[in-house]
């Protein structure tokens, strides 16, 4: 049994180098968890286990070479710059992800449970592409019981017995999108209004639209990556399209990125578009 924790340990410890090597290492922003009612603005205010969880999540990723964003220091400068205009809930956690800037985003939730003179405290760690907001890696721990009043250490036990494994399958997953790309969904379709269908003849070489797009895909898609989920007169979708994870100044390639790409090509072949993003997935109407 020592033999084989002993190799996992080993295998563990090899991912992380082989990620660390082979490409540079993610951004990272740690966030707390919300339930219903809560406010991601003030939630970090009222509950210290939440406050402790993302500081000791955020240790765990400095201590490894990791570049951090510290969430605090972005919700204050949101609220100073008076940036949040609404109090959904989502919104505010999508305008302090973009303000951060980082690459993949880690959200910490804590559940301590309190038994006569035993407590435990269990973690839940969830790490997410900014991009596109696919999941990484995630992980659950548990302190064990303990006859303690100190919640917060037991807290930062359940994170330091998962740190290890949690960055090493995040790691793994931020070096497959590195080399092969972001997916994301493309969806054509036509306003109700629209002379235009996928068999209508565009640009100067007058081929159906459905080619046309096609060959601009097979032109900007990283490293030629992509998939026709299927085509009809009215309709057309590329269901996995890989896209770069960094643009030519090193900045994030997003998935907005790439549908100002596609919008601007539609209009250079006389098209009127307009473009809607969702995640990973991004609507084309053409009007």
């Amino acid at each position: 049994m020592k033999k084989l924790i002993y190799l996992l340990i080993v295998c563990f410890s090899t991912l992380i180098n082989f990620a660390q090597t082979s490409v540079q290492l993610p951004k990272i922003m740690v966030i707390p968890f919300i339930k219903d009612g809560e406010d991601l603005r003030t939630i970090l205010d009222e509950n210290i286990n939440s406050r402790i969880a993302i500081t000791k999540i955020k240790e765990g990723f400095d201590t490894r070479g990791f570049t951090t964003v510290d969430f605090v220091g972005k919700l204050k400068a949101a609220k100073d710059n008076q940036i949040f205009t609404s109090d959904n809930q989502s919104d505010i956690k999508s305008k302090i992800i973009e303000m951060s800037g980082c690459d993949v985003y880690v959200v910490a939730e804590t559940d301590v449970k309190k038994e006569y003179n035993t407590a435990s405290a269990s973690v839940i760690i969830s790490s997410y592409d900014t991009s596109t907001g696919n999941s990484l890696s995630n992980k659950v721990s548990n302190s064990g019981k303990f006859e303690t009043n100190d919640v917060g250490r037991l807290v930062s036990k359940a994170i330091d017995k998962t740190m290890e494994e949690f960055i090493a399958v995040m790691n793994v997953k931020f070096a497959e999108i590195a080399k092969n790309g972001r997916s994301v969904l493309v969806d054509f379709s036509f306003s109700e209004n629209s002379t235009y269908n996928m068999t209508s003849q565009v640009g100067n070489d007058k081929l159906p639209l459905s080619d046309v797009l096609e060959e601009w895909f097979s032109m900007n898609s990283f490293n030629n990556n992509y998939h026709i989920q299927g085509t009809t007169n009215l309709k057309m979708i590329f269901d996995d399209v890989k896209i770069p994870l960094k643009d030519k100044n090193q900045n994030n390639y997003t998935a907005n990125k790439f549908a100002l790409e596609i919008f601007k090509y539609l209009k250079t072949i006389n098209l009127e578009p307009s473009k809607e993003i969702k995640g990973s997935t991004i609507y084309i109407t053409i009007n």
